[in-house]
């Protein structure tokens, strides 16, 4: 079975975490009598994996998972990629919700209910890996009867949910820095948990991935949706490549050896068109290495890929020609980001999806949506020209980790000392180029390789795939360096205090949790 139909939410335990994240349980049943099925362990399972893309236990809005926030706006990947896209040179959004125009400004505080809306869902994420984690031990497995040739599978499963809390847990060190830190091994309702450094949950993250290694399928073998080892070896790529900024030693060697094993698996090849990558039917594309799966029949919500293909539709656009029922006038980005585009040699990168007509570069005032080039990177039309199954939540699949970014980490990688081959890099970025203008005109030389072309380059390859933020901060350009139309709140831009590297415990934490320190600045 598909895991993009069988994203199914697991009523049958009432889970709850170990801070006051305001958790609220579903159904008081008996996690024992629900766990004698064997059937329900891949629905559990599936809870997990459902938690990156909706947001309680009804679709698209009901029985939220976290309380005292809009049940939209509390959804798992819509505020990563909010706050990974909004502080950058990529994104501006018109919406004046409180909380919003600090985001873009680089002026957040501990009060700002997006920040507070990732923190709840990085902890849920772990809570309820953690709760199955807990349910499927040995001793509980043979107090419920499960016979000894379903074992291999359940712990099959054991290591998916090992990965999903070690990918929170990375977007939490990545975000917050120090944060709570607390497994399956914590009681529930005892002590509220200690808080960990940055290092050590970092180290907590390797040593868990290193131990799921080889019970997760071989890379590429997984069902669409489910973690592999070629999900794994991206986020240890990821972990080692950001190592110094989360631990003050870099492992660009550590790095370069997990890309390796992905980019000489022959399980991934690029997408032949850049665009389609971004479509209803992503899904069948050999490129998409693990993604936050969608479907407008099972996994509606007004977060994910609904967010991302109607919020940048207003203005002149057709909102039919992108396969959705109306546009929210929302997300654009700025000049800084479109002029990152030249044509070369009078050919156009196919990568700069923008749409222009009656858009301006120039934004003088960032709630008029007309101000700012729209970015249509995401529609829910397949390459085929279909519309998806509902025009309202969108078919498209959100590309977590995919060849393309592979290619570009592990040149980076390479120019970072991390030992590969410099002319394997220059040949894989081209490669990526060659894509983007249909030949070699935009191919580059030996010497246009530095590490400069490298974060321009992820900015116009990876744009809106929730990566800038941790790019600008690895290449020290994020807050005290680095000027982008509106950043530091005026129209031109400037600097902001290196505070901002890290986003703040939320205040209502700190209030509840006598164990945590406040991120320093805040």
């Amino acid at each position: 079975m598909q895991y993009r139909a069988l994203l199914l939410l697991f009523l049958g335990l009432a889970l709850s975490a170990c801070t006051d994240l305001e958790l609220l349980p579903q159904d008081k049943a008996d996690p024992n009598a629900v766990l004698s099925e064997e059937e329900n362990y891949e629905s559990f399972l599936a809870r997990i994996y459902a938690g990156l893309s909706v947001t309680g236990q009804q679709g698209p809005a009901g029985a939220s998972d976290i309380a005292s926030l809009d049940e939209g706006f509390s959804n798992y990947l819509r505020q990563y990629w909010q706050l990974q896209e909004l502080p950058t040179e990529s994104s501006v959004i018109a919406w004046g919700d409180a909380g919003l125009p600090e985001l873009i400004y680089q002026s957040w505080t501990s009060d700002n209910q997006f920040i507070r809306a990732i923190y709840y869902r990085i902890f849920f994420q772990v809570s309820i890996a953690n709760e199955f984690l807990r349910e499927t031990t040995p001793e509980r497995l043979d107090s419920r009867g499960i016979r000894e040739g379903f074992r291999p599978t359940v712990e099959g499963f054991r290591a998916e949910a090992r990965f999903l809390r070690a990918l929170s847990y990375w977007h939490g060190i990545d975000m917050f820095g120090d944060v709570i830190f607390y497994t399956e091994e914590d009681g529930i309702g005892g002590s509220p948990p200690a808080q960990r450094s940055r290092a050590e949950v970092f180290a907590f993250i390797e040593s868990e991935l290193s131990a799921i290694e080889n019970q997760l399928p071989a890379i590429g073998a997984a069902e669409y949706g489910r973690a592999d080892r070629g999900a794994l070896y991206m986020l240890q790529a990821k972990l080692y490549q950001n190592a110094e900024v989360y631990t003050g030693q870099e492992r660009n060697g550590e790095a370069v050896a997990a890309l390796e094993k992905i980019i000489d698996s022959g399980a991934y090849s690029l997408e032949e068109e850049y665009a389609d990558l971004f479509k209803a039917d992503n899904h069948t594309s050999n490129e998409l290495i693990w993604t936050i799966t969608f479907d407008g029949d099972n996994t509606q919500g007004f977060g994910g890929l609904t967010y991302l293909t109607h919020a940048p539709v207003g203005g002149s656009m057709n909102p039919e020609d992108y396969g959705i029922n109306g546009g929210w006038f929302g997300l654009r980005t700025t000049k800084a980001l479109v002029n990152k585009f030249p044509d070369v040699t009078g050919e156009a990168d196919e990568r700069a999806i923008f749409y222009t007509d009656g858009q301006s570069l120039e934004i003088d005032n960032i709630s008029e949506f007309t101000q700012g080039y729209a970015v249509p990177k995401y529609t829910n039309v397949t390459s085929d020209g279909v519309v998806g199954s509902d025009p309202r939540f969108a078919d498209t699949d959100f590309p977590m980790f995919r060849l393309g970014d592979a290619y570009l980490m592990y040149a980076e990688s390479v120019l970072r000392g991390g030992g590969g081959s410099r002319d394997r890099a220059l040949e894989l970025v081209n490669a990526l180029r060659e894509r983007a203008y249909n030949g070699t005109a935009g191919n580059i030389t030996d010497a246009d390789l530095t590490l400069d072309f490298i974060l321009d380059e992820r900015a116009r390859e990876l744009y809106w795939e929730a990566h800038r933020r941790t790019d600008l901060i690895r290449f020290d350009s994020f807050s005290t360096n680095g000027v982008w139309p509106w950043k530091g709140g005026i129209p031109e831009g400037r600097t902001t205090s290196a505070i901002y590297n890290l986003y703040p415990i939320p205040s209502s934490e700190i209030l509840s949790n006598p164990n945590l320190r406040q991120t320093e600045g805040y």
